[in-house]
């Protein structure tokens, strides 16, 4: 095999490779076995079909052809070993000469990683907004405590916003049922909009044993996008009681005997909260300094890639709850390209920092241990409502297990990053990595 590189960009290469005909004739023989064990000939047991009959059969053609898709990614494997490329993605090969007998020429275009200098990390500082908790916030947090400690007491008086009523529902259109179309003894908050449209507007003042009808227009089933003729008889109207605010409160929704008490635990748990976020902030201000101070590229293979996958993930995460992306484009105001560039952008700055802390845990000889892996492993299985043996085997089938052992060690060379740089509030306290770790002893961390 002959091959040469030709930088187009300090993020790609073009491999350009010539294997001598000889040199495929391992692959030919793998393809007309491969071949052979698929095709049935009368006469020839399975896999024992000759190369003559194969040829007559399948087509010569159609064998070169297998035995070239086997053979292009070992040559491209051998040609970037041999001129040390860093490679990153998928190539892209185009075939430029072939036939039979003769030597095969193709190129193959791919991203490589950049030559990275890494900034001194010491000289790095960020600064974040210092952590600051309004009563008005607490008190938010003690509303929502009363919320949950709410009664509802049967009230003999008309509906009115914020009330529970129970209610029976019926739906027609032309005077015919709607399949599906009625409901009894439903539980409603009046004003939350979570039913019917228009169904809101007609319970204010309606008592119980009084009914309404109102017209709605339909958004599924057989009768979609026509108007439906709704019954709402109200069964009862409940009025929504809060508990008083007091010390008997605090021993109600809690394990405090006062109200103080109570406070001052809530505010605890969201300083801590809140310090939690601090620190992500910094950690994404500390990340863009160095991604700018650095000069790093973007390969466009990459980002091409990752904008398809994010993409891919978006729409099946809208078909599970039943829509498009037209339907979330419409909902967002926004036109297909501005996603694109949205997630473009996003994708650039993602591949961006992968790139930095691969160049750091590289200068820092970042080693991940078996416990490192395994762990990050049952992590994700647990998220993922897998066993961990069986989700890790999943991995190793789709060739994903490396993936996921290089942001193992991406996370640690971050953790590195974070623990030189320095970070600092506006009020000049200086932020370190120990406030998240007694933190996470307090709650599972998602980010």
């Amino acid at each position: 095999m002959k091959s040469t590189v030709e930088t187009l960009s300090p993020t790609r290469v073009k491999l350009a490779i010539e294997v001598p005909f000889e040199e495929l004739k391992p692959s030919l023989q793998k393809a007309y076995r491969e071949i052979g064990a698929q095709v049935q000939v009368p006469g020839f047991r399975k896999g024992k079909v000759p190369a003559a009959v194969i040829d007559q059969r399948v087509g010569r053609g159609a064998v070169l052809n297998e035995a070239v898709q086997e053979a292009i990614p070992q040559q491209i494997l051998a040609a970037v070993q041999e001129h040390d490329v860093k490679t990153l993605g998928r190539p892209e090969v185009e075939i430029t000469e072939f036939a039979d007998n003769a030597p095969l020429k193709f190129t193959a275009e791919v991203d490589v990683r950049p030559e990275i200098t890494v900034p001194d990390l010491a000289a790095i500082t960020v600064t974040v907004p210092a952590v600051e908790i309004g009563d008005n916030e607490i008190d938010e947090q003690v509303n929502g405590l009363r919320e949950r400690f709410a009664t509802l007491k049967t009230v003999e008086r008309a509906a009115a916003e914020g009330d529970y009523v129970q209610l029976d529902l019926n739906a027609t259109v032309d005077g015919e049922d709607v399949p599906g179309g009625s409901a009894t003894n439903i539980s409603h908050e009046v004003g939350s909009k979570q039913l019917l449209p228009g169904l809101d507007e007609v319970l204010v003042g309606l008592s119980a044993g009084e009914e309404a009808t109102f017209t709605t227009q339909l958004v599924g089933g057989d009768f979609a996008g026509r108007d439906a003729e709704v019954k709402v008889v109200v069964k009862t109207v409940k009025d929504k009681q809060l508990p008083e605010v007091d010390d008997e409160f605090a021993q109600l929704a809690s394990e405090f005997d006062t109200l103080d008490e109570l406070r001052e635990d809530l505010r605890t748990r969201l300083t801590r909260a809140k310090k939690v976020e601090q620190i992500y902030a910094a950690r994404d201000e500390a990340l863009k300094q160095l991604v700018e101070a650095a000069e790093i590229p973007a390969p466009e293979g990459v980002v091409k890639d990752e904008v398809e996958g994010r993409k891919q993930a978006m729409t099946d995460q809208l078909e599970r709850i039943g829509a498009t992306l037209a339907d979330y484009l419409a909902s967002e105001d926004k036109t297909e390209e501005q996603i694109d560039q949205e997630l473009t952008e996003a994708a650039q700055e993602g591949v961006r920092i992968q790139l930095l802390l691969d160049t750091v845990a590289d200068a820092e000889d970042v080693q991940v241990t078996d416990d490192e892996f395994g762990h990050e492993i049952v992590h994700r299985a647990q998220r993922a409502q897998m066993q961990p043996q069986q989700y890790y085997d999943q991995l190793v089938r789709s060739g994903a297990a490396a993936s996921v052992f290089g942001d193992v060690r991406r996370g640690k060379a971050l953790a590195s990053v974070m623990e030189q740089v320095t970070m600092k509030d506006s009020e000049g306290n200086t932020l370190s990595l120990d406030d998240l770790r007694t933190e996470d002893d307090h709650a599972g961390h998602n980010h």
